[in-house]
């Protein structure tokens, strides 16, 4: 880790010096090294433009040296609002180049919190995708003094609002200064060190105010040696990027991506990740359990309507492929009956997955919630390996299972330098280069979490005998029956997400006999059963999620997939809500994750209900 943080490359043409004692360093010095002609990809238009290495590295110079001359230094705040586009990374690149700092923001965060971000941090400039999203922030925007710049990544926006820029101007000024000024931008660059901030990324806030997470470039860098050493990942890898870049696993794992050479390609909206899928063909990609549902969901759709023979043989490609990968899992002995019927469901129906996902993948990380064993076995049975990671916007991504040691239900051993503990009452302890370094003016907070180098996650868990880590929930969100048996909701609501009837689903009962669940129903699949059963039913969703038979087989699916609980553990009583939950509402936090104690008090009667 020393060595590599004090290598220096000459940089033939520009006669810039880059060290590796910064994350732009690191990146930038590998993809000049790598010098790829699809670096960095998007689609406009429905064509995939392909931005060079080269051109890569220039224009985060240009946009850095452009920064600078609006009188952007060392330590000054810049926030970030944007949706995953090749621009996110050149602009975050060319902060950090400056010594300044980064302030991702969400696309979908809720005005107040908007508005708390940018004046907590002081923010001093903001890069705005578009004119859609200025007039969503547009509120949080208005009456900040210390906002001094508004920079358009899309030219139209600033020709509509007031004092403000495009970012091809900010761009066109960089150059005229890296014209007047050669070595400027090494000079900046260089004087950044591991240390130095890097970053302030705001947590979720799924109770109270969000913090302000700072991470170093130090944090980063060590993040990313670690996962390079730790996963197989080569320069002739291609990803594809779906999940927000403002999340620290989707933007560590950019990160690595460059470091390591890869093409990245960018997803505009999780809509097309389907269709990108096909037409990228990526080998590596990061994703979240909601994807996989998503997936898996569709293909059970897909093969429960096939008629006759061919649903017969999907139902038994299931449940031969499933059996199959949990055994191998187990590491025990695979009937040579059981190894013959996998080899045809592989072909007559496995493949068809492996092309719907490019049919290249090596492997998916998936991080961020449990995923359910069954689907992970589905997957491994279709050749697609699901690699569960585990981390936190406080300490990058600290494990994962690999490739030739991939175990369904763990996230792995921890990368090199990271150690785990398990505190007396299970919570999962960190320690190691990665860690933050606190809560952006909040000690109280910091030293709350932080002890002795250790940093208490909030999530429970165990150590198996050779050091695989297991998540069992968060440790708030875990609650007590009336019997005094805990439950953990996340692990039963990932078990309900293998129904093809159940698109959200909130395990609800403190103090109660037993859990209950809230569900937000797969509507078109509910429909599409009842349809099959009977003529009559409401078409409304409010009418349909009181409609008996509706509730009764959504039940019948959820007895089903909790049976093998323990009795306490098992969900005897379900309540159907007609609307998703939503971050608008503010039912979910930018991440995604359920607002536990908003639920609670927002179906309060109805919980009530249930328990009459």
């Amino acid at each position: 880790m020393a060595a590599a943080a004090s290598a220096k490359i000459e940089v033939e043409g520009d006669k810039t010096s880059l060290g590796y004692s910064s994350v732009p360093s690191l990146c930038l010095a590998a993809t000049l090294k790598y010098g790829k002609p699809d670096a960095l990809n998007h689609k406009i238009g429905g064509e995939w433009i392909n931005f060079s290495g080269k051109t890569f590295v220039e224009r985060v110079r240009h946009v850095a040296l452009g920064l600078a001359a609006l009188g952007i230094k060392r330590g000054d705040r810049v926030a970030l609002l944007s949706e995953n586009r090749p621009e996110w990374s050149i602009t975050d690149l060319a902060i950090l180049s400056l010594g300044a700092i980064n302030v991702p923001i969400y696309t979908t965060q809720a005005i107040d919190q908007i508005r708390y971000i940018l004046t907590d941090s002081g923010t001093r400039a903001i890069f705005i995708s578009n004119l859609r999203l200025y007039q969503h922030a547009r509120q949080a925007l208005e009456r900040l003094g210390f906002l001094e710049n508004l920079i358009f990544f899309d030219a139209h926006g600033s020709e509509v609002v007031e004092r403000a820029m495009s970012l091809d101007a900010l761009e066109e000024e960089g150059r005229e200064q890296a014209r007047h000024t050669p070595a400027a931008f090494a000079e900046y660059l260089n004087a950044v060190q591991p240390q130095d901030l890097a970053t302030i990324i705001y947590t979720s806030g799924t109770t109270g105010e969000p913090k302000g997470v700072m991470l170093t470039h130090d944090n980063f860098i060590s993040n990313v040696l670690a996962v390079t050493d730790g996963l197989p990942i080569s320069s002739t890898d291609v990803a594809l990027s779906v999940l927000p870049l403002s999340h620290i696993f989707e933007r560590t794992g950019f990160y690595v991506f460059c470091y390591n050479g890869m093409s990245v390609y960018y997803t505009a909206s999780f809509d097309q990740v389907g269709e990108n899928l096909r037409e990228v063909r990526p080998t590596v990609m990061t994703a979240v359990p909601r994807l996989f549902e998503k997936v898996y969901h569709r293909i059970v759709k897909k093969g429960m309507s096939e008629k006759g023979w061919k649903r017969k043989v999907f139902l038994r490609a299931l449940a031969v492929g499933q059996r199959y990968a949990e055994l191998k899992d187990k590491h025990q002995r695979v009937p040579p009956t059981l190894a013959l019927q996998q080899r045809i469901a592989s072909r007559l129906v496995f493949s068809k997955w492996r092309e719907g996902v490019g049919g290249r993948l090596r492997y998916f990380v998936s991080g961020g919630a449990p995923l359910s064993p069954a689907l992970s076995y589905s997957f491994l049975a279709a050749g697609i390996p699901v690699l569960q990671g585990y981390g936190a916007t406080e300490t990058c991504i600290v494990s994962a299972n690999r490739p030739d040691s991939n175990h369904v239900g763990s996230v792995g051993l921890p990368f090199a330098g990271i150690d785990l503990a398990i505190a007396e009452d299970g919570e999962i302890m960190v320690r190691g280069p990665n860690v933050m370094r606190g809560y952006y003016g909040q000690p109280e907070a910091t030293a709350a979490v932080l002890k002795d180098g250790w940093f208490a996650t909030g999530d429970v868990g165990h150590l198996d005998e050779v050091g695989r880590l297991y998540i069992t929930d968060r440790k708030k969100d875990l609650f007590k029956l009336s019997n005094g048996k805990y439950i953990a909701p996340q692990l039963i609501e990932s078990l309900l997400k293998q129904s093809e009837f159940v698109a959200q689903v909130v395990v609800v009962g403190s103090g109660r006999k037993q859990p209950a669940a809230l569900i937000v129903p797969e509507w078109e699949a509910v429909k599409q059963e009842l349809s099959a059963q009977r003529e009559d039913f409401p078409q409304g969703r409010a009418e349909l999620s009181q409609f008996p038979a509706a509730i009764k087989m959504v039940q019948r699916d959820v007895a089903a997939l909790t049976r093998e609980l323990a009795d306490y553990e098992r969900i005897r009583r379900i309540a159907l809500l007609p609307d998703e939950f939503t971050i608008d509402n503010g039912e979910l936090t930018p991440t995604l994750k359920v607002k536990r104690r908003i639920i609670d008090e927002k179906f309060g009667e109805l919980i009530e209900a249930l328990y009459s």
